[in-house]
């Protein structure tokens, strides 16, 4: 007689539209806010996570006043869930997206490059594998201008408040960061590590505090961020970081050490004269992902 629990048959199967609302919550820590990405109620996802919890025997979500957090059974799935997810997505475009093969040239600031640039780049390799991304990681101030003479078709780059051209495709909050448990937001003049002229983290700073009337000195300067990063954790200067980039050992500087506020900046999109599907399929992915954020 056969098992029938053992046999693949007799296995019920996930919905991908069910691992994909479960994934929203995990992510977003809400019911609420996953229901919006996902465009459903709340209500229609709470049940949505019941049956597929009552499927598993396994509770999958903490459910507090505030908040939803996965248990040890829920982190389990989240790991199939986002790699089927992914297949899925491989496997349709496949059959939607167009053949495209070539290449395309994207220009990035570093801090993006890092943060957020991977996850593009992943996702459209996967749906456009005949095509190649060449990217130059560089200033934002530069790539203005190669994106003007045709090197660089995109172009993702920062700016301050006031935003001279291209698309915004994301804001964030820029802060004072300092080395856990350090002092360098205490001494005066106040040691900064910065990037180069032209840098809107930089700008942003120097005018803060110069309209504060704190004193200040550029002790340490680096294009990157894992520059600026180092002299932050031997703790001789502080730095204006994204909000997102400000991870242990680092932490926000105190309100009490009196600092003016920084305000933020956007991450924009700049595309040159080329065009094309290539360069049409990559930025449309770029726009995505900074939705999803």
């Amino acid at each position: 007689m056969t098992n029938i629990t053992n046999s693949p048959a007799a296995l019920p199967l996930l919905e991908l539209d069910v691992l994909r609302s479960f994934i929203a919550i995990a992510e977003t820590g809400s019911f609420t806010r996953a229901a919006a990405q996902v465009h459903r109620t709340p209500s229609a996802i709470s049940m949505q996570i019941k049956r597929l919890e009552e499927m598993l025997g396994y509770s999958l979500l903490l459910r507090e006043p505030k908040r939803a957090s996965v248990t040890a059974e829920g982190e389990m799935l989240l790991g199939f869930a986002r790699r089927m997810l992914a297949l899925n997505e491989e496997a349709l475009s496949r059959f939607y997206s167009p053949a495209l093969s070539g290449y395309v040239r994207l220009g990035t600031s570093d801090d993006v490059g890092t943060r957020i640039l991977p996850a593009v780049l992943s996702s459209f390799a996967r749906a456009y594998p005949g095509v190649q991304v060449d990217v130059v990681v560089g200033r934002s101030a530069d790539m203005f201008a190669q994106v003007d003479s045709a090197e660089l078709d995109l172009a993702l780059v920062t700016s301050g408040s006031q935003v001279p051209r291209g698309e915004v495709v994301y804001t964030e909050q820029l802060v004072w960061a300092e080395c856990a448990g350090g002092h360098a937001s205490a001494r005066r003049p106040l040691p900064l590590s910065l990037a180069g002229s032209g840098c809107v983290w930089r700008e942003a700073a120097l005018a803060a505090l110069d309209r504060a009337g704190i004193t200040y000195r550029v002790a340490y300067v680096s294009e990157h961020c894992t520059g600026q990063r180092a002299a932050m954790l031997a703790d001789l200067a502080i730095a204006p970081f994204p909000r997102g980039l400000v991870q242990k050992p680092l932490k926000m500087v105190d309100a009490e050490a009196g600092l003016p506020s920084l305000g933020s900046y956007q991450i924009m999109l700049l595309q040159g004269s080329n065009r094309g599907p290539l360069i049409d399929a990559l930025r449309s992915y770029v726009v995505q992902t900074f939705a999803a954020l």
